[in-house]
């Protein structure tokens, strides 16, 4: 078992940042892959960022270049830092895990993670 629970949403103009947390827990915390999800209303959850040993991080275009995903194994704690927001970036973010082997690109597919945090809404004003 991997629980999960985000923390660090909230409201924000575009063009400023938010920092957002995964606390995880579970005895397979230090063997899973760590993803970041975001789902609008209305829309489909779509793939945000990923991070595994081996390859390290990857990100949706949309994001890359101002979102940064890193993991603290000490603490068991994934953050994903937002810059230069805009309001396309509204969504209901989620943390996700799975303990499964997979091949990289399967890293952007929601439906590879065993395990989600409960989400944190991002909001982007104006």
């Amino acid at each position: 078992q991997v629980l999960l629970v985000e923390s660090g949403g909230g409201v924000v103009q575009a063009g400023g940042s938010l920092r957002l947390s995964c606390a995880a827990s579970g005895r397979s915390f230090s063997s899973s892959v760590m993803g970041w999800f975001r789902q609008a209303p209305g829309k489909e959850r779509e793939f945000v960022a990923a991070i595994r040993d081996t390859t390290g991080v990857f990100y949706a275009d949309s994001v890359k270049g101002r979102f940064s995903m890193s993991r603290d194994y000490k603490n068991s704690i994934v953050t994903l830092q937002m810059n230069s927001l805009n309001v396309e970036d509204t969504a209901v973010y989620y943390c996700a895990a799975t303990e499964r082997r997979i091949i990289n690109s399967a890293l952007r597919t929601s439906t590879s993670y065993k395990y989600w945090g409960q989400g944190t809404q991002v909001t982007v004003s104006s």
